[in-house]
């Protein structure tokens, strides 16, 4: 049981904080707005549309993982925004809110006991709680790192 408690603090841990890397919070802190629908050269992607692909592919993982009813975007047009530019401040705060209150959720469904991370989701093929809470820890990251890196590009990272 205690081995069972640490693993959902790590995998809590490994999804909301930076850890070895810089953290979501890190990554979009004291972004510019003017630079949030920049590409920069070099980069296939704005900080827009890096926000926007994380929650998107964030709340596809949390829902797949709690809901059987659920039906993933279309792949890739679906997980990615319209616009390299957020259509209005609102629209990017909006975004970041709903990051967080997703990976609340998310971190709340590995938290609960209740939650079995090793059995496999009835409604998948082969995957388990571990294994989305895994895949979305690496996603995140990867995608974290890309707009660090798009923030350097437009030189607006310290």
């Amino acid at each position: 049981m205690q081995h069972d408690a640490q693993l959902r603090k790590q995998l809590v841990d490994l999804l909301s904080s930076g850890e070895a890397h810089a953290s979501f919070e890190k990554a979009i802190d004291s972004l510019p707005v003017a630079m949030r629908g920049k590409t920069p050269r070099g980069a296939e992607h704005s900080p827009w549309e890096l926000l926007e692909h994380i929650r998107i592919a964030q709340w596809d993982i949390l829902e797949f993982s709690r809901s059987a009813g659920h039906q993933s975007p279309g792949w890739p047009e679906g997980y990615w925004p319209k616009t390299a530019a957020p259509p209005s401040d609102i629209a990017w705060e909006q975004s970041v809110k709903t990051y967080r209150q997703d990976l609340t959720s998310m971190c709340d469904l590995i938290s609960d006991h209740k939650t079995d991370l090793y059995a496999k989701i009835p409604h998948g093929d082969s995957q388990t709680i571990l294994r989305e809470a895994l895949l979305l820890a690496d996603h995140t990251a990867y995608h974290v790192g890309q707009l660090v890196l798009v923030r350097r590009l437009l030189d607006s990272w310290k």
